[in-house]
């Protein structure tokens, strides 16, 4: 049992995260400002901190040095609301310390409380362990993924993937559908390479004659993957005025073919992809709120494989072996190869890893047990895919240099709309105000 301090200053939202922290058999106090933070490690210790980066009197992070100045020492995990302050935050902070982004799942504080549990089902192969059939990776990141997996394999709840483009959607959704042990059949889907006249007969089927060209009927992927696991990927690219017919099929579980008139049941996990982000699908029109709603009832963010570089040299081996085995070659890497590997940020995630190593076997000389890398592992999709959302941190600057960086670009972002500013920042409006009046920018966006 733990003693946990959540130093926030929304009411609402400390509220969920105290039900969901006792929950979980651990004790939990709050504070809603620096001060109230202060007073509480006056007479107590706390083996855990969760805490808000923007607090009305100040930014969480000086409470930090107050930590250091008493001498307590304990665990941080620190609180934000949008990707971009995530990632300036990893930038100032030490590598010990946590990160969370709003709006929070209780399995997202069972993991950063509890720790990971590392699913029992493996399979190796010349060394390399193949979690599932497929998932290559030792790290935190993907033992996190791991236990999501195991645990949302035991249920038919169906799940969203959400990640950037390369990073492995769809080897995650074989590795749900391996893991359920579900007698049915994977079928996967591209809603995004579908024509909107093709949509309905893709997923849901046809009858004979139903429209020019049907000259035979046709089973949709619901009806084929029955009993099974059907894989939606790049949900969100499906016209939005064809969702309704999907809601329909995932509220009642029966599908009518185009042209015909008789319901047929169907029974199968629904796993969708996106590599779109929360604010983005909140944003932009691309998914219906009550289709969201259904598909993702246990949402699984796949991390970019920048966020777990140690498992670089496994993917390199894994990817190596599988080229060798094709070609009855006999390449291996040296030590700095792997390290050169490993350095690289990969916007394009494991998918630019794979290319490269393939582009790279190519060239090399086959007489040889020598892989050539060449001199610039960059793609020429590289810079494009490369994310620029974060902003970078100098070296030198303040917390209140930042924290005013940071809060002056969401409002120009939004176009000055503080409430929204405020969400994307995963604070309250009223702390919102209370910055901007103490950096004295206030009358810029009024």
């Amino acid at each position: 049992m733990l003693n946990i301090l959540l130093v926030d200053d929304d009411i609402e939202f400390s509220d969920v995260v105290c039900h969901i922290v006792e929950f979980l058999g651990h004790n939990i106090n709050t504070a809603t400002s620096l001060k109230e933070a202060h007073q509480w490690f006056e007479n107590n210790t706390f083996d855990h901190v969760l805490l808000d980066f923007m607090l009305p009197d100040g930014s969480g992070l000086h409470l930090l040095d107050h930590l250091k100045m008493i001498g307590q020492d304990p665990k941080i995990t620190l609180i934000s609301g949008h990707p971009s302050v995530k990632g300036i935050l990893a930038d100032m902070c030490e590598p010990n310390i946590g990160h969370l982004l709003k709006p929070l799942q209780r399995e997202d504080l069972e993991l950063v409380l509890n720790g990971p549990k590392k699913a029992p089902k493996k399979a190796k192969q010349s060394g390399i362990t193949r979690h599932f059939g497929g998932l290559i990776g030792e790290s935190e990141p993907m033992q996190q993924l791991y236990n999501m997996i195991e645990r949302v394999a035991k249920t038919n709840a169906n799940v969203m993937l959400m990640g950037e483009s390369g990073a492995g959607k769809e080897v995650v959704a074989q590795a749900i559908h391996n893991a359920s042990q579900c007698e049915g059949p994977l079928v996967a889907s591209n809603c995004g390479a579908l024509s909107k006249e093709l949509i309905g007969s893709e997923l849901f089927g046809h009858e004979k004659g139903a429209f020019t060209g049907a000259i035979a009927r046709k089973e949709g992927v619901f009806e084929q993957s029955n009993n099974g696991t059907l894989f939606l990927d790049e949900v969100t690219e499906m016209p939005i005025d064809m969702q309704p017919n999907l809601l329909r099929v995932l509220e009642t579980k029966k599908v009518t073919r185009v042209g015909g008139n008789r319901e047929i049941p169907t029974n199968c996990r629904v796993i969708s992809a996106t590599n779109r982000t929360l604010t983005d699908l909140a944003q932009n029109n691309v998914i219906r709120e009550d289709i969201y709603f259904r598909l993702a009832v246990f949402p699984i963010d796949i991390p970019p494989l920048r966020e777990r570089k140690e498992d670089v040299p496994l993917l390199a081996k894994a990817f190596l072996e599988q080229l060798n085995d094709e070609n009855g070659t006999s390449f291996s890497w040296t030590a700095a190869q792997l390290k050169e590997l490993q350095s690289y940020e990969w916007p394009g995630n494991v998918r630019e890893l794979r290319h490269a190593i393939h582009r790279a076997f190519i060239m090399s000389d086959p007489q040889t047990s020598e892989i050539t890398l060449p001199a610039n592992l960059e793609s020429p999709f590289s810079r494009v895919n490369t994310q620029t959302e974060d902003k970078q941190v100098s070296a030198g600057q303040t917390i209140e240099e930042v924290e005013k960086e940071l809060i002056h670009a969401t409002l120009d972002k939004v176009q000055g709309n503080k409430t929204l500013a405020a969400q994307m920042l995963g604070i309250s409006t009223k702390t919102l105000y209370n910055r901007l009046n103490a950096y004295g920018g206030i009358g810029e966006y009024k």
